[in-house]
């Protein structure tokens, strides 16, 4: 009699062998359609790829853990929404002016999520190598989730406040929302391995923490736990976006050395884009937290100074990476760039979708105290001219359009880098016409690419031409898609009055209202 031997067992592979078999080794050869026409878009560039292999996933998760990890943060994130909403969270805020911030972030950042979401999907088809496709993938699937839980987040107050509808449809068309869009426009339209640079690493790695975290730690201090916990819930994906960008560039800097001088020449060029960017993270900061966390001179010198120009960059000299080209001109603004931008933003408040203020004394100390003689000597002195002006019944607003960055895209009103009371002003002539630039870092980026940006949609530009639907102030934020209460000055605005009424208090004059009351009209 014989007996049946039991079946063995299969040996359980380790992590690296079991997840190379469910993601690299699902790659196969063309067989009827050539590999350039399957990938058509990896090699006029002229970055060299020898060995896709090469590339190493730092997180090595599958398509199966990703989605249960994902589904346990939006479980945690989703309960604190409703909790939030549930006991009218909106009233332990520190000041509906606050909200302001979350306006800029949602007509802002929120469409770029989006934006990266398409176009990591677009990389994921056409990158040539199956380790980075299946990042490029996560990575798209990630900005998706961020950008829904972001609109979920936010959505809540828009049951009680102004200017967070339609942020879809301002960020394609109102003028300072032009700065982002043009970023990623311009990142969009590069080839795929400029892309992985412009985003993952110039935007992602370098200057994610400068970006992100003034917004979460804003949130946090100012009471506003959806908007925390939702940063929260994607800086675990952030840190993963980070790790990519890092990757992304070691993996072509070892591939070939010709490709050294492509890539710094990238790096020269989004740094610079992605930092021109963040001004509008600088004047969020500084003047639109009630309770500032940090200032933007304390986050650059911490998140950029410390973190990137004493760390990273050493380590990349190895491979013969420089630190950007006019890094010594955003270190050089960091005493004055958010006094800039913000003054920019309250000027023209009128056409936008929130609302500015004049500094209180007490924002006025803090600044002092952050800023030293740099603020004191050439921005108190202004604020404390507008402060005079509001108590007789005015409001300074600049009636006018200003004149346009052609690479970023910013009004130009940045002073040059070693002289706080003169504009920074550059021109260069293309093909007869003449075009201007805010900075020595914008005006390298359009001579190396000018047949590029002659193209840019300059919203100054369309107003006048008349594509903006109409030619006066109310025609064209209709067409922004801007409401009456949404913008223009904080006291006495419509989420002034209600922030007061719902605290019990009796509901502030608007500015007109005042000035009447003042001369008995």
């Amino acid at each position: 009699m014989t007996t049946a031997k039991a079946p063995r067992r299969a040996k359980k592979l380790p992590m690296k062998q079991r997840y190379s078999l469910l993601t690299r080794d699902l790659d196969w050869e063309p067989s009827y359609v050539d590999r350039d026409k399957l990938y058509p878009y990896t090699s006029y560039e002229g970055i060299k790829v020898h060995d896709w292999d090469g590339w190493e996933d730092p997180f090595r998760l599958t398509v199966d853990a990703y989605f249960k990890y994902q589904a346990e943060k939006d479980k945690r994130l989703y309960a604190v929404l409703d909790s939030f909403a549930q006991s009218q969270g909106h009233l332990s805020l520190s000041d509906a002016s606050y909200l302001n911030a979350i306006k800029l972030f949602i007509q802002g950042v929120t469409p770029l999520e989006y934006q990266a979401h398409r176009h990591f999907a677009y990389l994921a088809r056409y990158l040539e190598g199956p380790a980075p496709r299946f990042a490029a993938l996560c990575q798209s699937v990630d900005e998706l989730r961020h950008c829904q839980t972001q609109i979920h987040t936010i959505s809540n107050y828009n049951k009680y406040y102004d200017g967070f509808h339609s942020f879809s449809q301002m960020h394609d068309r109102v003028w300072y929302l032009s700065v982002p869009k043009s970023l990623f426009d311009d990142a969009m339209t590069a080839g795929p391995f400029e892309f992985l640079i412009s985003i993952s690493f110039s935007f992602e790695y370098l200057l994610t923490n400068l970006l992100f975290v003034p917004f979460m730690s804003g949130a946090s201090f100012n009471g506003d736990m959806p908007t925390m916990s939702f940063g929260f819930s994607a800086q675990s994906d952030e840190s993963r976006h980070m790790t990519l960008g890092l990757e992304a560039i070691k993996f072509l800097l070892e591939q070939d050395e010709g490709n050294v001088p492509i890539i710094q020449e990238w790096v020269d060029k989004w740094f610079w884009r992605a930092y021109r960017m963040s001004a509008l993270v600088a004047g969020m900061m500084d003047y639109m937290l009630p309770k500032p966390v940090m200032s933007w001179k304390e986050a650059f010198e911490l998140y950029f100074e410390q973190q990137m120009l004493g760390g990273l960059f050493p380590d990349l000299e190895f491979y013969g990476i420089k630190p950007p080209r006019h890094v010594a001109d955003a270190v050089a603004e960091k005493d004055k760039l958010s006094h800039e931008v913000y003054k920019i933003l309250h000027n023209f408040s009128f056409a936008a979708s929130f609302t500015t203020q004049t500094p209180s004394e007490e924002k006025m100390a803090w600044l002092s105290e952050q800023y030293g003689q740099t603020f004191d000597e050439y921005y108190a002195p202004t604020w404390e001219k507008h402060r005079r002006i509001e108590e007789n019944g005015g409001r300074v607003f600049f009636q006018g359009l200003p004149q346009l960055c052609q690479v970023c895209q910013v009004p130009m009103a940045f002073t040059e880098p070693d002289d706080p009371t003169t504009i920074s002003f550059r021109s260069t002539e293309f093909k007869g016409e003449t075009y201007h630039c805010c900075s020595d870092g914008c005006l390298w980026i359009f001579e190396r690419e000018p047949e590029k940006y002659i193209q840019a949609w300059l919203p100054v530009h369309q107003i006048l031409q008349g594509n903006c639907g109409g030619p006066t102030v109310p025609e064209v934020l209709e067409w922004y898609g801007v409401q009456e209460g949404d913008n223009g000055e904080y006291k006495g605005s419509r989420d002034h009055r209600s922030w007061i009424e719902w605290h019990g208090g009796e509901p502030a004059d608007t500015p007109a209202q005042a000035a009447a009351a003042e001369t008995g009209a």
